[in-house]
């Protein structure tokens, strides 16, 4: 018993030490999770702070005007030197200030309470024309909103519309009309409401979701179909590569091994005593390839650019229409740093007209591209089959770089060139089996393919 009592007693005492060692470990535990609790707390709070500056700044840049700004600067600037050294002056300019900024709050009241619905009559013009559409204002709140302005961005620019003062549930109809769009994708909207008071202190914007890709289309001219090798055909135009079966009849030979005895010519073999077989001519459809020029340096002023793209969708419409296999290649943006190692070029889908036309909106000339020489050899590379290939460019490539371009095409492929050049009189050449037209205005380009179809 005494050796029991003896084991008890000490793992007591031990127990009790282990106590206070835990007890003496506690406390500075717990002091730890205090201090990480408080930084972790000062660190939310921090973060909350500065986003609430950052919204409150942001807030200010958007709400704020720059005259805003010089008044928020003239009351607190009067009052403080107004009261720290006892101007008067300085503390009447001050709270003037303060209650020019008070009277222009309520004019950012209901910026929020319009519904703003924007139609366009059509969402595809051809440049130069002007769209007209509508823009509807309905006041959708409980309380009568307050004059104010609506603008819509047209592109690069801006409509305003102004807003009378509307009762709950009243509306407003305005027509918009957009005048003599260039070629490009134009972006109409959004349509964004505005309120400022009368001296332009404060501004509250609100911007809707709705808006338009107004296509811009290049103006096009109706180009001959059975001009600059168009041929109307319907199962192919034979070439002068000659092959076993096709549909066009060439000559009979004599058989040679691995000759389909379907193509043995029974009566030539009969009168000559050896087998003879029949010879085609290989027939191609006639699939075309309209190439566009889009480097800067091809080109003089943007005014050609648009007569360049105008006769290259012509050709291409006329090809559609006549439901022509047609690729329609111009060059891509090669990043600065890779250029002369890359080559990239970017297809026009022409699978319907509006499709082709709508490609042709969205193509602008690029200062980091490919020369046309390397697009044409691209395009060759694509498709070996091209009966006939369409060469459109800017006045500031020469001939031999045009002779260059042609080259990069099969033999056996035909290849017109278009120059444009607004300056020249219109004139058609032929270079070693390059035919040049220079177009100085986009109706010489009818003309031309006409009287080259006729000689």
């Amino acid at each position: 018993m005494s050796l029991t009592e003896s084991r008890i007693t000490r793992s007591v005492a031990s127990t009790g030490t282990g106590t206070g060692e835990a007890t003496r470990t506690v406390a500075p535990v717990t002091r730890g999770r205090t201090l990480v609790r408080a930084a972790v707390w000062a660190t939310g709070a921090s973060r909350a702070v500065g986003s609430g500056v950052r919204a409150a700044s942001d807030w200010a840049a958007r709400t704020v005007r720059p005259a805003g700004v010089v008044v928020a600067l003239a009351a607190s600037a009067g009052l403080i030197l107004g009261i720290a050294f006892g101007w008067v002056e300085w503390m009447v300019a001050g709270a003037i200030s303060v209650l020019l900024l008070l009277m222009t709050v309520p004019f950012l009241f209901g910026a929020r309470s319009y519904d703003v619905d924007l139609t366009l009559a059509h969402e595809r013009i051809v440049a130069g024309q002007s769209v007209a559409g509508e823009i509807v204002v309905r006041n959708h709140g409980h309380r009568t909103a307050l004059p104010g302005r609506i603008d819509i961005p047209v592109g690069a620019g801006l409509v305003e519309f102004g807003v009378p003062l509307l009762r709950p549930g009243h509306m407003i109809a305005q027509p918009l009309e957009i005048p003599d769009l260039p070629r490009g994708i134009v972006t109409v909207g959004p349509a964004t409401t505005v309120r400022s008071d009368p001296l332009g202190l404060l501004r509250r914007e609100h911007s809707f979701e709705e808006v338009h890709e107004l296509y811009v289309h290049p103006r096009t001219t109706d180009v001959p179909s059975t001009s600059a090798g168009l041929i109307r055909d319907l199962e192919g135009n034979p070439t002068r590569r000659l092959v076993d079966a096709d549909m066009s009849f060439h000559a009979i030979r004599e058989y040679a091994p691995g000759d389909s005895q379907r193509q043995i010519h029974w009566k030539s073999t009969a009168k000559t005593g050896r087998l003879m077989v029949r010879q085609y001519e290989e027939s191609r459809r006639s699939r075309m390839a309209v190439v566009l020029a889009i480097a800067e340096a091809e080109y003089a002023d943007a005014d050609e650019f648009e007569l360049a793209v105008s006769s290259a969708a012509s050709v291409g419409l006329r090809a559609v229409r006549d439901a022509r296999d047609l690729d329609i290649v111009v060059g891509s943006e090669v990043p600065r740093v890779v250029r002369g190692r890359l080559r990239a070029v970017q297809h026009i889908p022409a699978v319907s007209p509006r499709v082709m036309l709508d490609g042709f909106s969205g193509i602008d000339r690029l200062e980091n591209t490919m020369p046309i020489e390397d697009v044409c050899r691209l395009a060759a590379e694509a498709n070996d089959r091209l009966s006939i290939a369409v060469v459109v460019t800017g006045s500031r490539v020469s001939l031999t770089r045009l002779r260059q371009a042609a080259l990069g095409f099969p033999a056996d492929t035909a290849v017109m060139a278009v120059i444009c050049d607004e300056r020249a009189h219109p004139r058609m050449q032929s270079l070693a089996g390059l035919t040049v037209l220079t177009v100085g205005t986009l109706d010489d380009l009818s003309g031309l393919l006409l009287r080259g179809a006729t000689t």
